[in-house]
């Protein structure tokens, strides 16, 4: 019988021809091994944080999310260690480990690049991370015991902060397990900076802030467990006068501004602030009397008035009706959706011009039945067909989470997992369809039955469960969804109003709170958490009120802030010193545009005059080039991020060079022409060019300049004069195609 020693030296002298063929001649590991941990050591609590510190398991190395690079899989981030084990340990006849010379198995040497590996080098031999791996395999890879501690909790040291730009400091990531023992696992821990352009992050923990002022963040994760580090970066300038708080929003804007130091902007004036609010709110411009009007108009309270006139306004309903039902993915795949997609814009029209409470109307969509003629919210459930993209559309909407990862494994930066994914399904699962004589439409029903989802990994029946809550039992002649809606609208519920709050706040100043708006996690804290909180129990108390909300935003000085940065908070981009400015949605262009030509765009099916921001449905986006080109969505989505924001090449050629806009400025019915027919002075037709398009007077200089172009004579290709009326219309033409291609038009500010 061969002695081991012997054996070893066989082993030894193979191991240089079993690296190069990939396999390894030992035998598997034992139930005893796997079993029995020796030294104290233990494959979850040990290498799976080693393993996940080096990236072994990242998508693009060997997880098997990713593919798996050369045939050896991993869980994601170190998820499902007992999968892990088995390919590592018993997989490929244990060819990755060599438990009679420890030092060479195949683990050790492609990790330390001892041998040829596509990842490089990860682990450096000699290291902690390296020692560790060869102590488990030395101790004989010891899966873990019965009374191995499980890991509870992790924490970071310092949790809060306050660092000056170019100062640094290290964090210390602390593990607490289910015997009370805790753990110092920075060396295995990960860190990642939320904003790397306000601060950086090493490996090691090490943590730089840089010269961007403001709230950021360094998630602290080690194997399921996460924690944040939050540190506020101060400006540090003297914030001497500050705006007198209209309301509660300037009172924590404002304190936030003063604890870091940057001094606000001023307040905009009331031509910049019409302008503003009639676009936030009514999704246009004003008109030249309202503006005019606004401008003549002396009373203290004209600001509140005006934002009230533009709630109360059918403006309001057409515009975010058109902001909503494109996140509800109305959208027209064949002609026969027409009816539904009609009447389900109408639906959310009507509910935002009654002034629905939003939780009434959430709850009236999530468990509708019937028709779609006769309950028109039934159209959510004829586009939104799976259960599987009912709950990630409802999680991602109405309650600010993305759950897509827990669908296949623990999400990778929050708590959520394949429970609770298939939990939320469950509230789903009793949906009934049933053709009707009209084609295309179903009739919706509730199945009567115990709700339950089946959880594709384990095959677990699962019943309805809330996010983090319970629901309680639902008996079997109730309508599972009528549960999850009274969740959603509880007042203590942590992601419904806020999501909303948070989602209105962005469409006001450009950027959430929590960014990006329907993300909210742990591990992604919002900017001023105090306002966040007080928006949110304000929407609560006023009863889900939408108006309210947006009334209490609107009227505050913090939205009423110039978008002209002053010396100190130009490089401010999250705290709301200033207002950011922001493109014009495609509707809202080509509304505006046909407001200043003072033409009207023709929509196949509604009625002549129907605005840009009135469409029901996507299938206009095939007829206009122009909304196509200036990104109107095209309702697939759940994201805001589908609505193209950015400018591009193809729309700046667009506005200078495209028919339709060219069509506009020379239209027989449209301003321009009129005009040139009217016996007006020259400098009230400029005049009203600009209050047209900017709301506002031309300044003198603009005035001069615009005056010297539109009274220059025009000659012909031959060099012969142009007679003075053709002259006018193509200078005033030229004047408003200018005036269309300034930021001031296409940005509202």
């Amino acid at each position: 019988m061969t002695n081991v020693s012997t054996h070893e030296r066989i082993h030894r002298w193979l191991l240089p021809f079993c690296f190069l063929l990939g396999w390894c001649v030992l035998p598997p590991a034992t139930p005893c091994d796997a079993d029995t941990p020796r030294e104290g050591i233990s494959f979850v609590n040990d290498v799976v944080p080693v393993l996940t510190k080096a990236g072994c398991n990242a998508g693009v190395c060997h997880a098997k999310a990713g593919g798996g690079q050369n045939g050896f899989q991993l869980s994601l981030l170190g998820f499902e260690p007992l999968e892990d084990y088995q390919h590592l340990v018993h997989e490929g006849r244990g060819r990755r480990l060599f438990p009679l010379d420890p030092a060479r198995s195949l683990l050790l040497a492609k990790a330390a690049g001892e041998v040829p590996h596509g990842g490089g080098v990860r682990i450096e031999k000699g290291s902690p991370n390296y020692n560790t791996l060869l102590r488990w395999i030395q101790a004989g890879s010891p899966y873990r015991s019965d009374d191995d501690p499980e890991l509870v909790s992790i924490r970071v040291e310092p949790p809060a902060g306050t660092l000056q730009p170019g100062e640094s400091l290290t964090l210390r990531s602390i593990a607490t397990f289910s015997d009370g023992s805790t753990r110092d696992v920075t060396a295995t821990s990960l860190f990642e900076s939320n904003d790397s352009a306000m601060a950086t992050v090493s490996e090691s923990g090490h943590v730089t802030a840089m010269d961007l002022p403001g709230k950021v963040s360094v998630m602290v994760r080690h194997q399921d467990r996460v924690a944040v580090y939050n540190a506020s970066i101060p400006l540090g300038q003297p914030v001497d006068a500050l705006p007198t708080p209209n309301n509660f929003i300037d009172e924590l804007v404002f304190a936030n501004l003063e604890q870091l130091g940057i001094p606000p902007s001023d307040l905009c004036d009331d031509a910049t602030f019409l302008r503003r609010v009639s676009l936030d709110i009514g999704g246009r411009v004003p008109t030249e009397r309202e503006s005019q009007a606004f401008a003549a108009d002396d009373s203290p309270d004209k600001r509140a008035k005006a934002v009230d006139r533009l709630l109360r306004s059918p403006d309001y309903a057409d515009y975010f009706a058109n902001k909503w039902t494109a996140l509800l993915k109305n959208r027209r795949d064949d002609a026969s959706d027409i009816t539904s997609n009609f009447a389900f814009h109408a639906w959310v029209r009507d509910n935002l011009l009654a002034g629905t409470p939003y939780d009434q109307l959430v709850r009236e969509l999530l468990a509708a039945t019937g028709t779609v003629i006769a309950n028109p919210p039934v159209a959510w459930y004829k586009r939104v067909k799976e259960p599987k993209q009912q709950i990630e559309d409802v999680a991602q909407l109405f309650l600010g989470v993305r759950l897509q990862c827990a669908q296949c494994h623990h999400h990778p930066f929050e708590r959520w997992s394949q429970t609770d994914y298939y939990s939320l399904a469950a509230f789903f699962s009793r949906i009934g369809r049933k053709p009707t004589d009209t084609a295309g439409e179903d009739l919706i029903f509730h199945r009567r039955g115990a709700a339950q989802a089946v959880n594709m990994k384990t095959g677990e029946n699962v019943p309805p469960a809330a996010l983090g809550d319970s629901v309680g039992e639902i008996p079997a002649d109730e309508d599972p969804r009528l549960r999850l809606a009274d969740w959603m609208a509880s007042p203590g519920n942590p992601f419904f109003a806020k999501s909303l709050v948070n989602r209105y706040w962005k469409h006001f100043f450009r950027r959430g709170l929590i960014e990006p708006e329907d993300d909210i996690r742990d591990t992604n804290p919002p900017t001023n958490p105090e306002l966040l909180a007080a928006l949110e129990q304000h929407f609560v108390e006023s009863g889900f009120d939408l108006r309210a909300l947006i009334r209490v935003i609107t009227t505050s000085k913090a939205y009423q802030l110039s978008a002209i940065p002053n010396d100190h908070n130009l490089v401010d981009s999250q705290n709301y010193s200033r207002f950011y400015p922001k493109r014009l949605q495609a509707e809202v262009m080509l509304d505006a545009i046909d407001q200043v030509a003072g033409t009207q765009t023709s929509f196949a099916n509604l009625p002549i005059g129907t605005r840009a921001v009135a469409l029901p449905d996507n299938s206009y986006n095939k007829a206009s080039p122009f909304l196509r080109v200036f990104g109107r969505p095209e309702a697939t989505s759940v994201c805001e991020c589908e609505r193209v924001q950015s400018g591009s090449l193809a729309q700046s050629l667009h506005l200078m060079n495209a028919g339709d806009i060219k069509s506009k400025l020379a239209a027989g019915g449209g301003r321009i022409n009129r005009l040139v027919g009217e016996k007006t002075p020259a400098d009230e037709k400029v005049t009203e060019l600009y209050f047209a398009a900017f709301s506002r007077s031309p300044s003198d200089a603009e005035l001069a300049t615009a005056l010297q172009y539109i009274n220059e004579p025009r000659t012909d290709g031959n060099g012969k004069p142009i007679d003075a009326t053709k002259t006018l219309r193509e200078n005033l033409q030229d004047l408003t195609w200018a005036l269309l291609n300034t930021k001031e038009f296409l940005f509202n500010h």
